[in-house]
């Protein structure tokens, strides 16, 4: 199994910047991906970004260009540094991994962008 714990969430004003990070352990070696994905109220959960263990990423359409993701696989971590925040990206923030013995989501992680 893997276990997931994220970090960093919290209320910024339209413009500002966010760093979100996702430390995994456990059956760590199993992990092949790792991501974040959201889920705002109302609406279905849906990809922000994620990265390969070999460095290959993909965002999402309404994320790039403002979105960052990086990982660490030494230390299983996987950061996402937003910048340029909007009100639509406001949602619960997920860590997601996926590997060898299937999905692992974390506990979710708050994202307020308001003035």
């Amino acid at each position: 199994q893997v276990q997931l714990v994220e970090s960093g969430g919290g209320l910024v004003q339209p413009g500002g910047s966010l760093r979100l990070s996702c430390a995994a352990s456990g059956s760590t070696f199993s992990i092949s991906v790792m991501g974040w994905y959201r889920q705002a109220p109302g609406k279905q959960r849906e990809l922000v970004a994620r990265i390969t263990r070999s460095g290959s990423t993909t965002y999402a359409d309404s994320v790039k260009g403002r979105f960052t993701i990086s990982s660490d696989n030494a230390k299983s971590t996987v950061d996402l540094q937003m910048s340029s925040l909007k009100p639509e990206d406001t949602a619960v923030y997920y860590c997601n991994t996926g590997g060898l013995y299937g999905l692992y989501w974390g506990q979710g992680t708050q994202v307020t962008v308001s003035s």
